[in-house]
């Protein structure tokens, strides 16, 4: 015999059908969900600050609902998806699906419920006595490097805004997390000299010099993973490092003139990345010399693609005590993805993650949240207005 759950409102789930029909995949622009939840919060007048990217194509939004003497609390979501390209889906990934106890459809878990939960509290909230504000934070391309939501957290600090703390509605299946990795991105392009291969001593091969500085990396990836202090809360409790792609050359018969390769740091909290990243270089720099000794304009370069940091929170932090206490779930430990929650704790704005749905189905063909985890959200959200109410 089946035992009764939990079951999301109709209001709820219109909402999430509302933001998953908005293909906001992070090359594309987010400007229609934007646009539609601006509108929306000034349906029940509620002012929405736009911080448009360089294109003016994508867009952060942070609005303020209510008033009060005390500090408010934030409630953060990133607007962007990835995409769909390649994938074999049994539904259509832009249209929310209910198929048996869950629903369907690019963002469901990652992470649209929780922003819907978030918008949905908002008449709530403004129903409420309340002495502090709620303020709603959503950015863009978070999926590519958390890169809008560094200009929403500088808008923050402009206008000298002071937060009670910030609960960033990652998938953790309602429970608290409090720590996570850093993340960072990084590219090596290598310039040498074509030759024909029956010459290779006249060229200079960017793949072999490629080569050599990728086992460099491997061989600091096994220096951390026998050295660094080991964190058991996380699932690989140690600082790894990898090469993700690499192109080069044209022809099995032509010493290659160009290669590139990309290269990641998932970082423990705390960790430096910088110091990696400039060990790596300070490596390429000893292999340039005989570079230049074949072909003087040769090159290695590196670039940054992404970069954001780890975070550590204590179970005892006012922020996490409030998630624990709205969610009924202990605080989860760490998980190795990263977040947005690094960036807002790295300002100074206290920190947690905690939303619906299961972080394995983020990214996947057939992505779904169990509708039980929406429900489970909309009652955190009841429980937030309630304490809020009572203080």
């Amino acid at each position: 015999m089946e035992t009764n759950r939990l079951q999301p409102s109709a209001e709820l789930m219109a909402m999430i059908e509302r933001l998953v029909g908005f293909p906001t995949v992070s090359r594309d622009s987010n400007l229609g969900l934007i646009e539609w939840v601006r509108d929306y919060l000034a349906g029940m007048g509620v002012t929405s600050r736009l911080t448009y990217d360089s294109t003016g194509k994508k867009a952060n939004l942070f609005a303020t609902v209510g008033e009060g003497s005390r500090a408010g609390l934030v409630l953060s979501g990133h607007t962007d998806v990835v995409p769909v390209d390649g994938q074999i889906w049994d539904t259509d990934p832009f249209k929310a699906t209910v198929v048996g106890d869950k629903l369907y459809g690019r963002g469901t878990a990652d992470m649209k419920g929780f922003i819907a939960n978030a918008l949905l509290l908002v008449p709530k909230y403004l129903a409420a006595k309340t002495d502090a504000p709620l303020h709603i934070a959503l950015s863009y391309d978070e999926e590519v490097g958390c890169i809008g939501v560094r200009s929403l957290i500088r808008d923050l600090t402009e206008m000298g805004l002071k937060t009670a703390g910030c609960i960033v509605g990652e998938p953790t299946m309602m429970q608290p997390i409090i720590a996570h990795k850093g993340t960072h991105r990084f590219r090596c392009c290598i310039t040498g000299r074509e030759a024909h291969s029956s010459y290779t001593t006249q060229g200079v091969n960017s793949i072999e010099y490629a080569a050599r500085i990728i086992v460099y990396i491997r061989q600091m990836a096994d220096r951390l993973a026998q050295l660094e202090t080991r964190d058991y809360a996380f699932t690989v409790p140690f600082t790894t490092l990898q090469t993700g792609t690499i192109k080069g050359g044209i022809a099995s018969n032509i010493v290659p003139k160009d290669c590139e390769f990309n290269f990641e740091a998932r970082t423990m909290p705390g960790a430096s990345a910088d110091r990696m990243y400039q060990e790596i270089q300070d490596f390429a720099a000893t292999l340039l010399p005989e570079m230049l000794r074949v072909e003087p304009n040769a090159v290695i370069a590196f670039e940054m693609l992404a970069s954001a940091p780890g975070m550590s929170a204590e179970e005892s932090d006012a922020i996490v005590q409030l998630a624990v206490g709205l969610s009924r779930n202990k605080p989860n430990g760490a998980v190795s993805y990263g977040t947005e929650a690094g960036l807002f704790h790295q300002a100074g704005i206290p920190s947690v993650i905690c939303g619906p749905g299961d972080i394995e189905q983020a990214h996947r063909p057939n992505e779904f949240v169990a509708l039980e985890q929406l429900a489970q959200c909309e009652q955190f959200m009841t429980r937030l207005v309630e304490t809020e109410a009572s203080r």
